[in-house]
């Protein structure tokens, strides 16, 4: 599963992220609505794991906010508000389920299961966008600002993974392994190889560039 965890509060954010990560799931976590609702939007997650009382926009609103904006990924309340009012509150927001705190990772876990049992199966994506760089998955092309660019097919997948993971720090194992499926270190600058003839497409030709380079973590690429 790929979740998205709205929680304001370190300690249970970190319990909640260590336990997912630890069963094989992808996590992002936002500090508080606002964050939280831009990543809902922006981004294709399995299941939302959403905190009541957040900061800068309650999770009441931020639920109504994203229904009315037609998602419907599945979310989960976690909260320490848990009177029956509270509870009948948030699932006529459009929550799907309502776990109190204290809780045991088991229960939450168990609950984002029957979750994800329960939820439709999504549409296969046939398209990346980021900013005005556009990726056509079924024609295996691709557009920046209209313009066709033309991909090798390792190139392709590169961009791919990057655009999948758009704002997130992506390493040289991470892609060695998604995009090459290497499992081991070849100690050849095959990576950034292929990022420099990555951005000599996509970046250089344009006004602004779009693939940055973390110094001693990774790529990253974002509008």
């Amino acid at each position: 599963m790929k979740v998205l965890v709205i929680e304001d509060d370190k300690a249970t954010a970190d319990y909640v992220a260590g336990g997912l990560r630890e069963e094989g799931h992808e996590l992002d976590h936002a500090p508080d609505g606002p964050t939280g609702l831009e990543l809902a939007c922006s981004r294709s997650y399995d299941v939302l794991v959403v905190d009541r009382m957040l900061p800068r926009l309650d999770g009441l609103s931020l639920v109504r906010a994203l229904r009315s904006a037609g998602q419907s990924v599945p979310i989960l309340f976690l909260t320490s508000v848990g009177g029956i009012d509270d509870r009948v509150e948030g699932l006529e927001a459009g929550a799907d389920d309502y776990l109190l705190k204290p809780f045991a990772f088991s229960e939450l876990m168990a609950r984002l299961n029957a979750l994800m049992r329960r939820a439709p199966t999504r549409r296969e994506e046939t398209a990346l966008v980021v900013g005005d760089l556009r990726m056509n998955l079924l024609a295996r092309t691709v557009t920046r600002a209209g313009v066709a660019i033309e991909l090798q097919p390792r190139e392709f997948r590169l961009l791919e993974y990057l655009m999948r993971n758009r704002g997130r720090v992506m390493t040289r194992t991470m892609l060695l392994e998604r995009v090459w499926e290497f499992h081991f270190d070849p100690k050849t600058n095959v990576v950034e190889t292929h990022v420099s003839r990555l951005r000599a497409k996509i970046d250089r030709p344009f006004a602004s560039e779009m693939i940055r380079t973390v110094r001693g973590s990774g790529y990253v690429l974002d509008a």
